[in-house]
C-alpha cells in the first residue's frame, strides 16, 4: 500500500496524506458477514460517559472477523481484499470449499486467488494458521491466541508482527511488537506473516474533520479548564500544572504511573517491554 499526498489547495489539505486503496479489490462488504452496531457515544448502560471524546462519526457496518480460524484442514480461497472502517488492518474474504464465507485479517503478501488453510499439518506459508508447536522457531506471526480456542487476541493492528523465539516444555516464547517476551502455550494458534497495511502510521489526518468522521470528538487541555473541571485548571494567565506530576480529571497520576493490575499473568512475562515500545 502506498500513501497518497494531496495538493495543498486548501489549508486542510496542506500536509494531509491518505490511502491509495490500490490493494482493495471489493468496494462493498459481504452482507452475510456484517452487523449494524448501535452507537453509544462512550456511554454505558446507565447513560454515563465511561470513554471520553466519543460521538458522531460516519455510519459504519461491523465486519464479523474469524479470529479463531477453527475450520481445520479445509482449504479456503482468497476472494477479495477489503477495507474495514473499524480497524487499521485490511480484511481478506475467504471462500471455503464447503461454501462457507469468512473474514480474516489480511497479511502482507496475501493476494486474491491464494489458498489458505488452518491446522496442525498446514504448510508454513503466509496466511496459514497453525499451533505454535507446529511453527518453526524464528517465524514471524500475528493474530496469536492467549488461551486455546478463544481466538487471536495479540498482534492484530496494521503493520504489526511478533516472532517465535523458543520452545520449552508446554510453552513457547514469543516476542511481541512492544519488545515484551511472553510465554504462550504451544497449543495456541497463530497465523503466519505480518499484518498488512504497513504504511498506516505514515498517514496524516491533516484537518480536524477527519477525526470527527472517525467518531472522535475534540479533547480540551486540562490547563484551559477551571479548577472544578480539572486538577490542572485555574490560575491567572498561563500556569504550570502546580503539582509534582500531571493527573487525570479524577486525580489519578498519568506520567510514569503503572496502570497494569493483572498480576496473575506476570508469571508468563519473561522480559518486560522495552521503553521504545511504550
Amino acid at each position: 500500500m502506498a500513501v497518497k499526498i494531496y495538493k495543498p489547495t486548501t489549508p486542510g489539505l496542506r500536509g494531509m496524506t491518505g490511502y491509495t486503496f490500490q490493494e482493495i479489490t471489493k468496494s462493498k462488504p459481504e452482507r452475510s458477514l456484517t452487523k449494524g452496531p448501535r452507537k453509544h457515544a462512550g456511554r454505558n448502560s446507565l447513560g454515563r460517559v465511561t470513554v471520553r471524546h466519543r460521538g458522531g462519526g460516519n455510519r459504519r457496518l461491523l465486519r464479523v472477523v474469524d479470529f479463531k480460524r477453527n475450520k481445520l484442514d479445509i482449504n479456503a480461497r482468497v476472494a477479495a481484499i477489503e477495507y474495514d472502517p473499524g480497524r487499521t488492518a485490511r480484511l481478506a474474504l475467504l471462500y471455503y470449499v464447503d461454501g462457507e464465507k469468512r473474514y480474516m485479517i489480511a497479511p502482507v503478501g496475501l493476494k486474491v486467488g491464494d489458498i489458505v488453510v488452518a491446522g496442525a499439518q498446514a504448510e508454513i506459508r503466509v496466511g496459514n494458521s497453525l499451533p505454535l508447536a507446529s511453527i518453526p522457531v524464528g517465524t514471524t506471526i500475528y493474530n496469536i491466541e492467549m488461551q486455546p480456542g478463544k481466538g487471536g487476541q495479540f498482534v492484530r493492528s496494521a503493520g504489526t508482527s511478533a516472532q517465535l523465539l523458543a520452545k520449552e516444555g508446554e510453552y513457547a516464547q514469543v516476542r511481541m511488537p512492544s519488545g515484551e517476551v511472553r510465554l504462550i502455550r504451544q497449543v495456541c494458534y497463530a497465523t503466519i506473516g505480518q499484518v498488512g497495511n504497513t504504511e498506516h502510521s505514515n498517514v496524516k489526518l491533516g484537518k480536524a474533520g477527519r477525526k470527527r468522521h472517525m467518531g472522535i470528538r475534540p479533547s480540551v487541555r486540562g490547563t484551559a479548564m477551571s479548577p472544578r473541571d480539572h486538577p490542572h485548571g485555574g490560575g491567572e494567565g498561563r500556569q504550570p500544572v502546580g503539582m509534582p506530576g500531571p493527573k487525570s480529571p479524577w486525580g489519578k497520576p498519568t506520567r510514569g504511573y503503572r496502570t497494569r493490575r493483572n498480576k496473575k499473568t506476570d508469571q508468563y512475562i519473561v522480559r518486560r517491554r522495552s521503553k521504545s515500545g511504550r
